[in-house]
């Protein structure tokens, strides 16, 4: 939970909030038949009027909802807001209906199963601090909800329909939405786990062709409604296999290390570094193409002016690299035809003499 969430887990939490979004909105009809139902059937008017008008508002809310989180930029904040609002919204409701009775906000187990169900749908966001805090938020709320129309009172709430509100059922709700909380949690920390597995390099820590697939195109297709650059650049150690076969397999994964570690010092946070194979890389750069070259430029004369020392006081070893970089859309629209150019100009630069960056076709 301490740790910031990496580039892989930030896209699949950007799905999971889309994904929830509609589903929210198709929960939201299938609600509005409950006030509806429960008024043809005999029930309490207000009730059925309380629970008609919320769920409108709240559906016109939850489509809002959908539209921001169908817009190509990812909303950091958007997580954490729309969680609030539908912990907010079960307690809005239970709020509506103990302004009229009491006995009925507290002990409204229709409205009250809605916690669970608002913190059972966080696990679809796949961030464990959202799945934490929306519980903890639901138990808070409802604590102050509880306390205020207890402590209101000579007597404890109490209706011919609901029964008598009382501390015990009111801790015993708190201690069941804390429960429902740690299995949520339980549930999306094992899903991180699995999915770090297969979309991080064991290696490297870097995100590999998962994340390429998967994200690089939706990167692309916001560049270009948006006409903002985006240049691809593919990167191949230069005589690698030399230095696993004479230093050894061992030696030659640290090496591997010390190069990423060394270009992810000069990277933002905006420009993810992907290995894609045993030691070639994609980097993505917004940046047009001129600044993207400069900034490949100088991650080579970085990782060139950084030997690896395989051993304290052993003679260093000199580690270049060679790449070649497409830029949407000047070169290409789409990520198989940047990587083929990307691929091209990379061969230039080997045939070239090595340890140089390609740009432009010859």
């Amino acid at each position: 939970m301490r740790e910031p969430a990496d580039e892989i887990m930030l896209e699949l939490a950007s799905g999971g909030e889309l994904l929830l979004a509609r589903l929210r909105v198709l929960v939201c009809c299938l609600l509005l038949m409950m006030p509806i139902g429960n008024l043809l059937m005999g029930g309490d008017t207000y009730e059925s009027l309380v629970g008609f008008v919320a769920l409108l508002l709240l559906l016109a809310i939850s489509l809002l909802w959908l539209h921001v989180s169908s817009q190509p930029v990812r909303n950091t904040w958007l997580p954490a807001v729309s969680a609030t609002f539908d912990v907010s919204a079960v307690t809005s409701a239970l709020l509506m209906m103990a302004l009229n009775s009491p006995a009925a906000g507290l002990n409204s187990v229709v409205v009250w199963s809605c916690y669970p169900l608002a913190i059972l749908a966080t696990v679809l966001r796949n961030q464990l601090r959202i799945t934490v805090f929306s519980g903890a938020l639901a138990a808070v709320q409802f604590l102050l909800l509880s306390s205020w129309f207890l402590l209101a009172g000579d007597t404890l709430p109490a209706s011919i329909d609901y029964g008598t509100a009382s501390w015990s059922s009111m801790l015993q709700r708190i201690l069941l939405i804390l429960v429902a909380t740690l299995i949520c949690a339980t549930i999306v920390h094992r899903l991180q786990c699995q999915l770090l597995l297969a979309g991080t390099d064991g290696l490297t820590g870097l995100p590999n062709r998962l994340y390429l697939h998967h994200r690089v195109p939706q990167l692309l297709q916001a560049g270009r409604s948006e006409g903002r650059p985006l240049c691809l650049v593919l990167i191949d150690l230069d005589h690698f296999r030399v230095v696993n076969r004479e230093l050894g397999h061992a030696m030659g994964d640290l090496a591997l290390r010390h190069v990423v570690k060394t270009l992810r010092h000069g990277l933002a946070g905006d420009q993810p570094l992907m290995r894609i194979g045993g030691d070639e890389f994609v980097l993505l750069l917004p940046l047009p193409h001129g600044a993207a070259w400069e900034k490949v430029e100088a991650l080579r004369r970085r990782v060139q002016a950084q030997p690896f020392e395989p051993e304290p006081g052993a003679e260093p070893r000199a580690i270049t690299f060679s790449a070649g970089l497409a830029c949407c859309p000047q070169d290409a629209i789409d990520l198989s035809d940047l990587m083929r150019r990307a691929d091209l100009r990379l061969h230039h630069a080997k045939d070239a003499g090595r340890n140089r960056v390609i740009c432009r076709d010859d």
